[in-house]
């Protein structure tokens, strides 16, 4: 690899609490959701997506974000996110005092449909209002992309269009664009055709990227993407995560899987290896099943049982 050690610092948003939890099928409390998010806080991560401002009814195990966002003990130098879906999300958020939010649409019209029941014209257009009094408030948003590589329904998807469909969001004022390999599919020849279209219409740097290892090459396209510019790439602890849209799509790659491998290799991360793992064992602890991250599992089995 052509990658230089030191050259930069990499930006980690731990999507753990929202992404990671939102598809577990046994309820979570919210005090084991905020002991996650207070030990996770401790770890130097830069970002920790808390929760979804969405309605019980769609995504129950989010449905406290509310409860969370009250009981969870905020760091100066993290920035603590929410998924907002329109308006009454936005409103959930501004009352809870969140900084930061996240709209999200997709590459692919069929998963649109499946996912926020919209067309992707349709979903743009919904998030206009949000995005103008999101940034009334000072709130900065981040608007997700997904299946920037391929959908479970319609297959590959076109570069071009993914960077139709970002060139809409920039052009409602998002402050960060974040493209999701959402079934995971993706090899690191996929994140060239993503990034040769994506980088007409703005520089790599300027993207967060979201990648799910359902086939174990999401380590393999971080580091590409780091040759190619990327700066900014979400993770989840212990791997944690999936769709309930995409079938059979596992979790994000792990954080510690991410932190361990760009430390190792001279990068800057920011990001404290043994908290992670505090984390990690904090979550598992709750849900009463080992996590799937290969670096979690490997420094956590000889210092702890797995939970019963």
């Amino acid at each position: 690899m052509v990658i230089s050690p030191k050259s930069r610092r990499i930006r980690i948003t731990d999507v753990g609490p929202r992404d990671g939890l939102q598809n577990e099928k046994q309820h979570v409390a919210t005090a084991d959701k905020i002991a996650f998010i207070n030990t996770l806080s401790r770890s130097g991560v830069a970002e920790i997506e808390v929760s979804s401002f969405v309605s019980r009814k769609w995504v129950p195990q989010l449905g406290d974000a509310a409860e969370v966002f009250a009981g969870i003990d905020r760091h100066p130098e993290v920035v603590y996110s929410a998924l907002v879906p329109n308006l009454k999300g936005l409103a959930g958020a501004i009352k809870c005092g969140v900084p930061k939010i996240a709209v999200f649409t997709a590459a692919s019209e069929t998963f649109a449909l499946r996912n926020i029941n919209s067309s992707i014209a349709e979903s743009i257009e919904r998030f206009k209002p949000v995005i103008e009094q999101a940034r009334a408030e000072s709130i900065a948003v981040r608007a997700y992309i997904s299946c920037a590589i391929a959908c479970p329904y319609e297959g590959p998807i076109a570069p071009s269009g993914v960077a139709s469909v970002a060139r809409q969001l920039l052009d409602l004022g998002v402050d960060e664009l974040d493209l999701g390999d959402t079934i995971g599919v993706a090899v690191p020849t996929d994140i060239d055709r993503l990034y040769d279209a994506i980088e007409t219409i703005l520089p790599a740097a300027q993207t967060t990227l979201h990648l799910h290892d359902t086939r174990g090459a999401a380590l393999a396209c971080l580091l590409h993407a780091i040759e190619r510019g990327v700066t900014s790439f979400d993770a989840s602890t212990g791997g944690l995560g999936g769709c309930p849209y995409a079938p059979g799509a596992a979790g994000n790659v792990a954080t510690e899987d991410v932190v361990y491998c760009l430390d190792r290799m001279g990068f800057e991360t920011g990001t404290d290896l043994n908290a992670l793992l505090a984390a990690g064992t904090t979550i598992e602890q709750a849900l009463g099943r080992r996590l799937p991250g290969r670096v979690f599992q490997a420094e956590t089995s000889s210092r702890c049982n797995p939970p019963s």
